[in-house]
């Protein structure tokens, strides 16, 4: 274990090695010469870092960029706007010189987002395809090209296919006057790696107090320690270009609820964004190349939106709403992922258990719809995929269109969260099913002071809706059970059933098994049958043809068609035969004291569910008395 440690760090300083070049800038220009992207302005660097990824569709046959796949869920939306603006930006349009401002509600990702494109940054950099380099020593790391003097840049540009946008720093000015003697071909170039812990490339701002916040956070401060060497504040050397947008040119600049800031701090972003620069007192405009960034909330943005005094910054944000996810699959993996992240290893999660908690925040964010028949849980289900009859994949777009702030309230993931660990960590607890993570969302919301009562009775309606939907899966996983435990008596009923639609779509008679007399089709065991998945009267030919053809298929390539074999005929059987069951379920599931042949039926239903179903011997017993406790009311 020791010898695979200092492995991995001779690995890890070998890669430090490897990415520290160094050379002149006449190296540098050779390498920009070979490939023009290396040059790349701040915007088309992320934009090839989000693309490179890859675009993969997901199970919703929507694309999806392979760099928010692990990350993020269920806002494709927004992700298309913002990889549509980076894309713009990218071409070097007008666009790139705006602040990108994400809004939406709290827990909705919004940082989460920010995050991942500031750490995929930092890796991207460490590449072949996203290689910066820098004027050595630039306290603003800038791009080499720079110190192309502008009479060269056209010719530059129409011999080598290089464009050169931006000036030097009054820094790197300075040194190539006094140092290299304005010898631009000697001036050292190194390769850099992005680090926002090292401040590289990487920005970040937080408001805090206005009186006590110094502007210099943002743009440097001069530099007590050498103005009196230099012996002048307008010295280049005395002043520190180490504020948020110095450090974060070339990169992504964060600002953490931009509209908290004070205004002092907001006419700086106004001539970043206006004029791609910085303003100091000491100094003209300082050249900056990077991606500004920010979050907040609805109410703020309302705020600002209605405030006259900020209509000029306004006119400089191109806003992304980042509402809540309205899928109960991308849901799910928005939990899995949180819970991965934590150390509890121990305690079981019982299947649905995510799915059903899911079912509740995701009811919670959506709006009624005006359309005849749509209940809410038919809408969550469409957004999820699922068919509902009389409905279409059409009527999710008019859905869609009809709910514009459809996602901007209800439960967050974190409360979800919150309330998931708060049930995960009670005493003495192996596992937890849906049930416990229903209640414990209840719990909560007692201790949620801003919610109101209506509000508080709105979310309690929600999650009895959220149990009546797991209390028709509990029954469809113990069904499930219960027929393959009754295995044989399915594929009797199937073989029966089979045996009447051949003879009913063959207009023939079968043969009565007793009395080998010649009957007709039993009309009332197939529409027994077909009752159970709503295939009405009118379409019963068309149902039992598609079984006839699905048959042949099948044993053209030499299979045997069972009763799994189609999707809504294996529903149907299991139905029935649940139904053919129900009171032996009923007894099995309820008696507190069964006989031998009811304990080997118990037996061999949890032993199933463990072994296929992912329960375990907990969470399995207790599904079974939950479903024998719905079937007995």
């Amino acid at each position: 274990m020791t010898l695979d440690l200092i492995q991995r760090l001779e690995h890890l300083r070998a890669e430090e090695k490897r990415l520290a070049w160094r050379g002149t800038f006449a190296d540098y220009f050779d390498l920009v010469r070979k490939n023009p992207s290396i040059a790349r302005l701040a915007h088309a660097r992320v934009y090839d870092m989000i693309v490179e990824s890859g675009i993969e569709s997901d199970d919703h046959g929507d694309s999806r960029y392979n760099f928010f796949a692990s990350d993020i869920y269920g806002i494709d939306a927004a992700l298309d706007q913002l990889v549509e603006y980076f894309h713009s930006a990218a071409q070097r349009l007008e666009v790139r010189k705006r602040i990108l401002l994400l809004m939406g509600p709290v827990g909705g990702g919004k940082s989460t987002l920010v995050s991942l494109l500031k750490r995929g940054l930092e890796q991207y950099t460490r590449s072949d395809a996203g290689a910066v380099y820098a004027i050595a020593g630039c306290p603003m790391h800038e791009e080499p090209l720079h110190l192309v003097p502008d009479a060269l840049r056209p010719e530059i540009e129409r011999e080598f296919g290089i464009y050169v946008e931006g000036e030097l720093c009054p820094r790197c000015r300075h040194d190539l006057e006094h140092t290299y003697h304005g010898r631009v071909e000697d001036v050292p170039v190194e390769r850099i790696v992005f680090s926002e812990k090292e401040r590289r490339g990487i920005g970040a701002f937080t408001p805090s107090d206005p009186k006590s916040q110094d502007i210099a956070e943002l743009v440097g401060g001069i530099d007590l320690a050498t103005v009196g060497e230099v012996g002048s504040e307008s010295d280049p050397r005395g002043y520190r270009f180490d504020g948020e947008l110095n450090i974060a040119n070339r990169g992504i600049m964060e600002f953490v609820e931009m509209l908290k800031t004070d205004e002092r701090f907001l006419y700086v972003l106004l001539t970043l964004s206006q004029e791609q620069s910085i303003k100091t007192g000491r100094f003209s405009m300082i050249y900056a190349d990077e991606v500004v960034m920010s979050h907040t909330n609805e109410h703020e943005y309302r705020s600002f939106v209605g405030n006259r005094k900020s209509e000029a910054l306004q006119d400089r944000i191109i806003l992304v709403k980042v509402p809540y996810n309205l899928r109960v699959a991308d849901e799910v993996r928005i939990y899995e992922k949180l819970l991965r992240q934590s150390n509890l290893h121990d305690v079981h999660i019982a299947p649905h258990t995510l799915q059903t908690a899911a079912t509740f925040a995701v009811l919670s964010r959506l709006e009624e719809s005006k359309k005849a028949g749509m209940s809410l849980m038919k809408k969550l289900k469409l957004y999820d995929g699922e068919s509902v009859d009389g409905f279409t994949p059409k009527d999710v777009k008019e859905l869609h269109e009809e709910a514009e702030r459809e996602g901007m309230d209800g439960i967050s993931p974190r409360y979800v969260i919150n309330r998931l660990s708060s049930a995960l960590v009670r005493d003495n607890v192996a596992c937890i099913n849906p049930i416990d993570a229903l209640r414990s969302l209840r719990d909560g919301l007692g201790q949620h002071t801003s919610i109101s009562r209506e509000e508080s009775e709105r979310l309690l309606n929600l999650i009895s809706d959220a149990r009546r939907e797991f209390d028709e899966l509990a029954k469809r996983e113990v069904q499930r059970a219960f027929v393959y435990a009754f295995d044989e008596s399915a594929h009797t009923l199937l073989d029966n059933y089979l045996d009447n639609v051949e003879a009913y779509c063959n207009r023939t008679k079968l043969k009565d098994p007793i009395t080998e007399e010649e009957v007709d089709p039993d009309e009332k065991l197939m529409r027994s049958i077909e009752e159970q998945v709503g295939v009405p009267e009118t379409g019963k030919r068309a149902f039992r043809e598609e079984i006839l053809i699905r048959i042949s298929s099948l044993a053209r390539r030499g299979q045997r068609f069972e009763y799994s074999s189609h999707e809504r005929l294996r529903e149907a059987i299991e139905k029935k035969l649940f139904a053919d069951l129900r009171d032996v379920v009923k007894i099995t599931t309820s008696s507190k004291t069964p006989d031998a042949d009811q304990l080997r039926r118990i037996n061999e239903v949890v032993d199933r569910l463990v072994e296929s179903q992912g329960y375990c011997p907990i969470c399995a017993n207790e599904l079974l008395r939950y479903v024998g406790s719905l079937l007995n009311r």
